[in-house]
C-alpha cells in the first residue's frame, strides 16, 4: 500500500514527463547520450534524464527510484525514524549517532520528493536538539547527537549549515510561510546569526569571510581551512535569489570564489582532491596527512559539481574537463573494482582511513554513485559504463559483512536524483 501511495505521489508532484522523458518504448539495448547542455536550469528550468539517454524505459526509472527512497526511509535498512507524533531524524547506523549531515541531507530529499511530513520532522528534531538557541553558537547546529538527542559534540560543521539554509529556502519556495513553520525565517536566521559572530573569540561565519570560502567548522581551528565537498556553489546563488537576507552580491562572490576554489585544489592530472585543503587549494601536509587524501568526504566532489553544472553551468568547460578527468581515472583502475581511497596524484595511500569498524579499500558504492553523476557533465565514451554500473549495483553487505546503510545509501538516492533528472532547483510557486 505504502509503495502504491508514494509512486502515485511521485508521479504527481514530480512530473516525471515533462523536462526528462524519451518514448516509452524506448529499450535499454540502445542509447544515445547527449552532449553535455551548455545553459543550466537556473535559466531553461530543464534537466538532463541520463537514464533514459542510456536507454531505460521510463516506467523503470521511475520504479527504481522510488524503491531507493523506499530503502532509505520505510524499508528494512531504513535510516530515517519517526518520534512521536511531530519528529524524526535519520541515523549513521554504523557510528550510532545523528549528523547535521544527514539530517540536512534528508531535508534536501525530502523536499525534492514533496514529503512535507517528513521534512517538518526532522526539522523539528534537529531544531530542539541540535540547534542551539542562545551563546556564541546560537543559530549552529551540534554536529552529532545521541539517537536520544543527546550531544555527543556542541561544535557544528559548515555543511550541514549549507544544506540546512538551501533545503528551507526550497521549502519556503514550495509550500509557503504561513503555516506552523516560517521555512523562510529559519534560513535567515541561520545566515544572520552566523554573520553575527565576525570577530568572536568561541565561533565565526560559517563562511570565511576573507575568502569567501566555506569553512570546515565555523571557529578558530576549523575556520583556517575548507572541505572541497563542501562546494556547491550553486547553493550560493539560490540564496542570492530567494534568501531575502540583504546579501545577493556577496552570495553570488562566494560562488565565483568558490568555483575558482575547486579549480585550485582538484588534481590536474588524476581529478583527484584532497578531504581538506588550505583555502589557495594547496594540500595542508603536516599533522593533518590524513586529509591530504581522496578519501570519504571526497567521494561527493563529482556529484557536486554536477549539480553545480546541471543547475548554473557556470564554468561548462572546466566542468566537462574534470568529468572527463575523474571518470578516466576511475575506469583505468577498473570499472568494477576501483577502490574509495587514493592520494590525490593517484597512488594509494600509506594510511587506510577506517569506517565502521573495519580498515579495508573497497569498491564503495557512495563513489560508484557519485561517479556516475559525473556524466552529467562528462564528454568521454565511457560515461555510460558509469551510468550503467551504478544502475545494476546492489546496496547489500559486502563480502567481510560491512554495510553501510546510511553513507553509502545518500549518495546512490542523490545520484538516482540527479541522473533521472529529479534533483532541482524549486523556484517559487
Amino acid at each position: 500500500m505504502r509503495f502504491t501511495l508514494i509512486l502515485a505521489t511521485m508521479l504527481m508532484f514530480f512530473g516525471f514527463s515533462a523536462n526528462a522523458h524519451t518514448d516509452e518504448q524506448t529499450g535499454n539495448k540502445s542509447s544515445s547520450l547527449k552532449e553535455p547542455w551548455d545553459k543550466g536550469a537556473f535559466e531553461t528550468q530543464k534537466y538532463r534524464n541520463l537514464f533514459a539517454e542510456a536507454g531505460y524505459k521510463q516506467k523503470d526509472i521511475d520504479k527504481k527510484l522510488n524503491e531507493v527512497f523506499e530503502s532509505l526511509f520505510y524499508g528494512p535498512q531504513k535510516v530515517y525514524f519517526e518520534v512521536g507524533d511531530s519528529m524524526a531524524y535519520i541515523s549513521d547506523i554504523k557510528n550510532h549517532d545523528v549528523r547535521t549531515e544527514g539530517m540536512s541531507y534528508g531535508l534536501m530529499i525530502a523536499v525534492q520528493f514533496d514529503k512535507k511530513d517528513i521534512f517538518d520532522r526532522l526539522w523539528r528534531w534537529g531544531k530542539k536538539y541540535m540547534q542551539h538557541q542562545s551563546g556564541d553558537l546560537k543559530g549552529y547546529f551540534a554536529w552529532s547527537c545521541k539517537i536520544d538527542g543527546t550531544r555527543n559534540a556542541a561544535g557544528p560543521a559548515s555543511d550541514g549549515e549549507l544544506y540546512y539554509v538551501t533545503s528551507l529556502i526550497f521549502a519556503s519556495n514550495r509550500w509557503g510561510n504561513k503555516g506552523e513553520i516560517n521555512y523562510l525565517a529559519e534560513a535567515q536566521n541561520i545566515l544572520n546569526c552566523s554573520m553575527e559572530k565576525k570577530d568572536m573569540q568561541r565561533s565565526a561565519p560559517f563562511i570565511n569571510l576573507e575568502h569567501k570560502l566555506i569553512t570546515f567548522t565555523p571557529d578558530r581551528w576549523g575556520g583556517r581551512f575548507t572541505d572541497p565537498s563542501y562546494h556547491l556553489p550553486a547553493f550560493y546563488e539560490v540564496w542570492a535569489r530567494w534568501a531575502n537576507d540583504g546579501r545577493s552580491d556577496f552570495w553570488m562572490e562566494c560562488a565565483a570564489a568558490s568555483r575558482e576554489y575547486l579549480h585550485k585544489c582538484i588534481n590536474p592530472e588524476t581529478g583527484l582532491n584532497p578531504d581538506y585543503s588550505n583555502y589557495d587549494g594547496s594540500l595542508m601536509k603536516g599533522n593533518r596527512i590524513i586529509g591530504d587524501a581522496f578519501r570519504f568526504d571526497s567521494w561527493r566532489v563529482p556529484m557536486n559539481i554536477a549539480l553545480d553544472y546541471s543547475w548554473s553551468c557556470a564554468d561548462k568547460e572546466w566542468q566537462n574537463n574534470y568529468g572527463n578527468l575523474i571518470q578516466n581515472f576511475l575506469y583505468k583502475q577498473g570499472l568494477k573494482t576501483f577502490v574509495d581511497q587514493f592520494n590525490v596524484d593517484g597512488t594509494l595511500p600509506e594510511k587506510i582511513l577506517p569506517a565502521g569498524g573495519y580498515t579495508k579499500l573497497r569498491h564503495s558504492l557512495g563513489l560508484v554513485a557519485t561517479s556516475a553523476a559525473a556524466s552529467i557533465q562528462s564528454t568521454n565514451d565511457n560515461r555510460k559504463e558509469f551510468i550503467d554500473e551504478l544502475w545494476n549495483a546492489k546496496h547489500e553487505p559486502y563480502e567481510d559483512g560491512y554495510f553501510d546503510a546510511y553513507y553509502d545509501g545518500l549518495l546512490r538516492l542523490f545520484a538516482f536524483m540527479h541522473l533521472s533528472g529529479n534533483y532541482k532547483i524549486i523556484f517559487p510557486k
